[in-house]
């Protein structure tokens, strides 16, 4: 699989993305780690804020243990953050609580694209447990039908990856509008650092898009070519069964008369 060119030119441009994405994340919210909030204001009181100004009392917020595993659970109704959001006062932290804040309005107001991803996570989790099995299994056996639905099943990952962006990008919207009118942030330097560190969160999501889909296309073309010879093959041996029993039907005709 390593030494085919197709693998490298599908899916070699997520794996690139993805690190960049990484470096581009990581070196924003280094720098913008040192720059503070106008008040001092920590990213869980960014996150109350926020969510207090619309009302979302109920959501409570969290801090979660590693390094950018801020996010927000719609069964629980709760909003995780990093300690290194959670406690920090910093724009950066800021621009994190801030579009995990967003998640949850986008919760609250019924937002499409996240109602969606949200209905599908339970069947991309059972397709995923499901696919290579399916994929293993139409290879030994030489089924194609198999290998076919452990495909299809590996596309759920992609169609979630593409539903992520617009909930990753809308949300991360809501965020940089909120800061602002609330008054958090304040100046160029503050809104620029906030839009890095959103932009830069952004393009982790789209080079995971870029990657489930291109891995993915992989798959399909490589079956989709390993498909082609064997019709090819199997074709003129259909046409000699044919045309072998229209002579030996031929032949039992002429006997007859």
């Amino acid at each position: 699989m390593l030494e085919d060119p197709l693998f490298w030119l599908l899916v070699l441009p997520g794996l690139l993305l993805g690190a960049y994405a990484q470096w581009r994340i990581k070196a924003n919210v280094t720098e913008y780690s040192q720059l503070p909030t106008e008040n001092g204001i920590t990213g869980a009181e960014v996150a109350r804020r926020l969510l207090d100004s619309r009302g979302l009392h109920a959501v409570k917020i969290e801090a979660t243990p590693g390094m950018l595993t801020d996010h927000y659970d719609p069964g629980s109704k709760i909003l995780r953050l990093s300690q290194d959001v959670y406690f920090t006062p910093s724009v950066a932290a800021a621009g994190i609580a801030a579009h995990e804040a967003g998640h949850a309005i986008q919760d609250a107001d019924d937002y499409f694209p996240m109602e969606a991803r949200t209905y599908i996570v339970p069947i991309v989790q059972l397709a995923s447990k499901i696919a290579p099995w399916l994929f293993v299994a139409g290879l030994m056996l030489q089924l194609q039908s198999l290998t076919w639905a452990g495909v299809v099943l590996f596309g759920s990952s992609s169609l979630f990856a593409l539903l992520t962006l617009p909930v990753e990008l809308n949300a991360s919207s809501r965020a940089e509008q909120l800061l602002v009118n609330q008054g958090i942030i304040r100046g160029d330097q503050q809104i620029v650092g906030v839009q890095n560190v959103l932009s830069a969160a952004a393009w982790t999501y789209v080079a995971a898009a870029v990657s489930a889909l291109g891995s993915w296309l992989f798959y399909v073309v490589l079956l989709l070519s390993q498909a082609r010879p064997t019709a090819d093959r199997a074709a003129p041996q259909d046409a000699a069964r044919r045309d072998g029993r229209g002579r030996a039907g031929g032949g039992r005709t002429r006997t007859a008369r």
